[in-house]
């Protein structure tokens, strides 16, 4: 969904949208406003406008209300919205508009809650009803393809990803300026998407191109604005550039607090880096709180989504490891690793080498082996050219490899670290003590 991004001549409201308004909402008389606002200007998903039939029309009240919910990060009371929704849809005589927004709907909420098979499901027949209400290269069809990039994202699927993306891109600029706000946030996608696969100076690239727009257009103190500001502070505390990361996060905090409130699992992103700055800087005291706060607010909120948690556990997992505790890293790490199973691997590969070098702390040495080999197989299965990540877990397999003795193995492995290298800068990893 294009986040911020809705106009006024074409009533197109999405869930970004509504987030600046979150914290009223929770309120009965703001949430009716939100809800009647919904209801009569912008009753369809992504442009797609509802049918006059009296089902139909429920359907649409029961999505208004549901986005409402999501806009606030209340998935948990959205999806049976949302479903309810789509079976009244597809069991009455609503039009294809109204079963194309049930459809794309439940998408985003599906991908917002890890759901990433569910989600390709839905927004594969919601985009494929949107090419026939429309046509191919209308600029709806743009916002499907990049929900649908993103969840392609989230499995790994890192080509699809990019050429669903390309295709977006390519649709919005035959209908927008390239310079426009409504190409921006298309670009921000492609950001993310290049700093998943690790091309961190192209990333940046199209991060700068695109916040110059988005704060000229949204405004310096937008959520939107803020969004993107936490995304390239993740950037750059993954080049470990902590004073620029630093400063973002700074700039970003106060407006995620001041719409959704100090405890809103929204923050925890932003905690995160935050705490992986205040790790490198040495203020362990800070850097535990704020990630102790971060798995307390994921925990207490069923909202929140398997993805932050394990994100979270993972985190924590690597600061344990630095501080030495290492049967409570073995401990979260074991069950990030678990939660990362049904998707996100990028994500997944880091927590299995954290693991990895946990059980080098213990002398396990046979098991750290195995999750190092399962990390590497992951990462060389997301990218045509070799992650950052991936010299990581090859320098840790050349530390077991010297203690072995394999000489041979050790110097392959380290003409491919080499060569890593010097393609890739490398990531920020916690230092933990190598294998004597």
């Amino acid at each position: 969904m294009m986040a911020g991004a809705a106009e006024i001549d074409d009533c197109r409201l999405t869930i970004d949208d509504l987030k600046p308004v979150c914290r009223q909402a929770r309120s009965k008389i703001a949430s009716l406003v939100l809800f009647f606002t919904c209801l009569v200007f912008c009753g369809g998903a992504l442009g797609v406008q509802p049918t006059p039939a009296k089902q139909a029309r429920s359907s649409s009240a029961l999505r208004s209300m549901a986005r409402v919910y999501m806009a606030c990060g209340g998935y948990e009371k959205a999806q049976p919205l949302l479903e309810t929704a789509l079976n009244q849809a597809q069991t009455t005589n609503a039009s294809d508009s109204e079963l194309c927004a049930c459809l794309i709907d439940l998408a985003y909420l599906y991908k917002e809650q890890g759901n990433l098979s569910q989600a390709e499901t839905m927004c594969r027949l919601g985009l494929a009803l949107q090419e026939k209400i429309h046509h191919a290269n209308h600029p709806y069809v743009a916002d499907t393809l990049r929900i649908l990039s993103e969840i392609c994202r989230g499995q790994g699927r890192y080509e699809e990803a990019k050429s669903t993306l390309d295709r977006a891109i390519t649709i919005m600029r035959t209908v927008r300026p390239e310079d426009g706000q409504e190409v921006a946030p298309f670009k921000v996608d492609m950001a993310r998407l290049l700093m998943a696969r690790g091309d961190y100076a192209n990333a940046e690239s199209y991060f700068k191109e695109a916040i110059t727009v988005i704060e000229k257009s949204f405004g310096p103190e937008h959520l939107y604005t803020a969004k993107v500001r936490c995304s390239l502070a993740t950037l750059y505390s993954l080049q470990g550039r902590n004073a620029d990361a630093e400063t973002l996060i700074c700039r970003a905090l106060p407006i995620y607090e001041k719409i959704h409130g100090p405890d809103h699992h929204f923050l925890i992103p932003l905690w995160l880096v935050k705490a992986r700055i205040n790790q490198t800087q040495g203020r362990m005291a800070e850097a535990q709180a704020l990630l102790d706060k971060s798995l307390r607010v994921a925990r207490s909120k069923p909202d929140c989504g398997r993805l932050i948690q394990s994100e979270v556990l993972s985190e924590l997992g690597e600061f344990y490891l630095l501080s030495r505790q290492f049967s409570k890293a073995e401990n979260v790490l074991l069950q990030a690793v678990e939660m990362f199973e049904s998707g996100h691997p990028v994500e997944s590969a880091a927590a299995l080498h954290a693991l990895a070098r946990v059980y080098v702390e213990k002398g396990k040495y046979s098991e750290a082996q195995t999750l190092c080999r399962r990390a590497l197989d992951i990462l060389e299965g997301v990218s045509d050219q070799a992650h950052p990540r991936t010299a990581d877990v090859l320098e840790t397999l050349v530390q077991l490899n010297r203690r072995s003795g394999n000489a041979k193995e050790v110097a392959r492995l380290e003409q491919r670290v080499e060569e890593i290298r010097v393609l890739k800068p490398a990531v920020y990893t916690p230092a933990a003590k190598s294998i004597q």
